[in-house]
């Protein structure tokens, strides 16, 4: 690692690039889910520049994401899209970044909504410093589409049985619905990554890029296999790609205080902002 790397400062113009990404991933993701299920109750608002979506019951899907940087919403519309969530019997969750306008957590509260939790967004610029790294006897490579599977299952398993470390997250999916995610995830731009030692699969990683933009995707690693380098490994395989593509950064959320937070900071990540996650019940 580059110890002369300059670290990344996070304004409200690059926040806003940032959330405007992730609300795309999130449409993207929902349409990718009723493409699926044929499903005909989902549903894509756009909101104040950003998106409420719901994709199926209990997704992770089912947010409202990108607010704060197109001013605040109407009360009409934030009435349209809370009508459209308690039509599925489903909470309204906010994704709210701090360097957003500090109207919007008002406007939220005074409509109802509580602090349930927060996330970290990391960056860095992934031409710096980038090396791979991975211990001895470990490869990581592109998924083959033979090994997609077994891949799901590990990606399942890792989120099921997740690490204690830090603020815990504030959400648990039955292990359908997380298999449904990561399918829908990838057909909505995410390419995954593998870690293997001897033919056995490790851990892995998702990768999707859009406007010079990163996101690190759906992360883990068996829990018989924690602890080796996996992660960091699969990291720096990716921030390589991200570099040869041209990226001007590279993002991953996690959880505050967590060991992903941690692993990621030592390859270099500095934290841009903090996210709120308000929610309201139908």
């Amino acid at each position: 690692m580059n110890s002369t790397r300059t670290p990344v400062f996070c304004d409200v113009d690059l926040a806003a690039r940032i959330e405007q990404a992730e609300s795309l991933f999130m449409a993207e993701c929902t349409r990718a889910t009723r493409d699926r299920a044929g499903a005909e109750d989902g549903f894509v608002i756009s909101l104040a520049g950003g998106v409420a979506s719901f994709a199926e019951a209990d997704s992770p899907y089912n947010k409202v994401a990108g607010l704060g940087f197109h001013g605040v919403p109407a009360s009409a519309d934030m009435d349209e899209v809370e009508a459209a969530y308690a039509a599925c019997g489903a909470p309204v969750q906010v994704e709210l970044a701090h360097l957003a306008d500090p109207e919007i957590g008002a406007f939220l509260t005074g409509r109802g909504y509580r602090l349930v939790s927060f996330e970290n967004v990391l960056g860095r610029a992934p031409a710096e410093g980038v090396e791979r790294v991975v211990p001895p006897g470990m490869e990581v490579r592109r998924t083959r589409d033979d090994e997609y599977e077994d891949l799901l299952d590990v990606l399942v398993r890792a989120s099921l049985h997740p690490d204690t470390q830090g603020v815990p997250w504030y959400e648990d999916f039955p292990r359908h619905i997380l298999e449904n995610a990561e399918r829908d995830g990838t057909a909505a731009g995410v390419v995954h990554y593998s870690a293997l030692r001897d033919g056995t699969l490790l851990g892995g990683g998702g990768l999707r890029i859009a406007d010079g933009i990163a996101q690190m995707a759906g992360a883990g690693t068996a829990p018989e296999h924690r602890r080796q380098g996996v992660q960091t490994a699969l990291t720096s395989a990716r921030l390589a790609d991200a570099a040869a593509a041209g990226c001007e950064i590279a993002v991953v959320t996690t959880q505050p205080g967590s060991k992903s937070q941690q692993n990621v900071q030592r390859q270099g990540f500095d934290l841009l902002y903090t996210r709120a996650v308000l929610e309201k019940q139908p």
